[in-house]
């Protein structure tokens, strides 16, 4: 599992409610790997509330990008751990006490964004690993 120790976010969700202004379509998302920044996706293939898979670059391994409502960006693995399939990033996005997670498609078990970690089986340690993620020039 890859955990990053940084979390990176575009912006903070605004406390008054406000809005969050919409990302630049011209504008990258990028992944911290290995040390480096490596961008995956253009922003304007984010829809708020649903996921991007990106393929990274060892040709093996997929990572499932999102765009929540409040315009934070999460990354996390796209391979299911309950059914081993890459559909993460196909998944419903909502939140549970305030933490934001992403349902999979096949099994319905909750991940938490933030963390991987599952929010519905944590007796089994079960989780995906999450990435540091920001949006480049």
């Amino acid at each position: 599992m890859t955990t990053a120790t940084v979390r990176e976010t575009t912006t903070a969700a605004d406390p008054t409610g406000a809005p969050t202004p919409p990302l630049a379509a011209d504008a990258s998302v990028q992944l911290h790997l290995d040390g480096v920044w490596l961008t995956v996706c253009s922003t304007a293939r984010l829809t708020p509330g649903r996921g991007v898979a990106v393929l990274l670059p060892d040709g093996r391994r997929q990572a499932a990008v999102f765009l929540d409502r409040a315009g934070r960006l999460y990354a996390i693995d796209n391979r299911d751990p309950f059914s081993g399939a890459a559909v993460l990033s196909r998944g419903l996005v909502g939140s549970a006490d305030g933490r934001p997670f992403v349902a999979s498609p096949l099994l319905k078990q909750r991940f938490d964004l933030e963390t991987g970690r599952c929010l519905d089986d944590e007796a089994a340690e079960a989780g995906v690993g999450v990435y540091a993620v920001r949006v480049g020039a």
